[in-house]
């Protein structure tokens, strides 16, 4: 299912910090014979020391990942090796982290709902130096060129991904898993969110980072509980 030659293969770095997204995506990179694993990284550190030792072609990059985040590590490993492209892929989609990816030289950004046919074309169009988006990563770059970020909240990356599931209606408990770190550690982003944002509670800070265009938010419908409980008459 080659495009290319397979004589020269593109060889591919893989880093994310779960075990089960890395193997789905080393059997996805047997389909293609042009296409070859390099090798693996569960952090943003690990995949600094793999491309040191193993010199990829292309290094498929998730972006929230303990240790060093994927940010990070694609800045250190476009400093460090310029021959190496990074191609973000990721479940994030918010506007300021694809910013910074961007800014710290990945060539493109896809989300992990991208089909296989597209994500090997996006490899093969990073190994020659071409960018590729997803298509509703272009669109919140769209959306944030006729909405410019508002300066003054000094959120880090991780402190902003904390925000962003906050809006989504998430538990500190259900941050910490979706994050894979403790619900302590999720505690202490979320305080430390509400102290730079200057607001009191989970609910002012959501209210806030909406308004200000920090994280995008599309209501979820009520639960049939909580509509049981407004409109007893109507329930059964």
């Amino acid at each position: 299912m080659a495009e290319n030659s397979s004589s020269n293969p593109i060889r591919v770095l893989l880093v994310d910090d779960h075990t089960m997204v890395r193997r789905g995506l080393a059997t996805f990179l047997d389909i293609f014979d042009d296409l070859i694993l390099a090798g693996e990284a569960e952090s943003g550190k690990e995949a600094i020391q793999r491309c040191a030792e193993l010199q990829p072609d292309v290094v498929l990059m998730d972006m929230v990942m303990p240790d060093m985040d994927g940010v990070s590590a694609t800045r250190a490993i476009r400093q460090g090796f310029p021959q190496v492209q990074v191609l973000a892929l990721t479940s994030f989609k918010e506007g300021n982290l694809i910013q910074k990816a961007l800014e710290a030289g990945a060539i493109g950004y896809l989300l992990k709902n991208v089909s296989s046919d597209d994500l090997a074309r996006a490899i093969r169009a990073a190994h020659a130096r071409q960018a590729t988006l997803s298509p509703d990563v272009a669109q919140v770059i769209v959306h944030a060129a006729g909405h410019p970020h508002v300066p003054g909240f000094e959120l880090t990356e991780r402190e902003r991904v904390v925000l962003t599931l906050m809006a989504e209606g998430m538990t500190n408990t259900q941050i910490a898993g979706r994050l894979t770190v403790s619900p302590s550690t999720i505690k202490s982003h979320v305080s430390n969110i509400l102290s730079k944002l200057g607001v009191a509670s989970r609910t002012e800070a959501v209210t806030l980072a909406v308004r200000e265009g920090l994280v995008t938010w599309t209501p979820a419908p009520p639960s049939p509980e909580l509509r049981r409980r407004k409109l007893p008459g109507r329930w059964k």
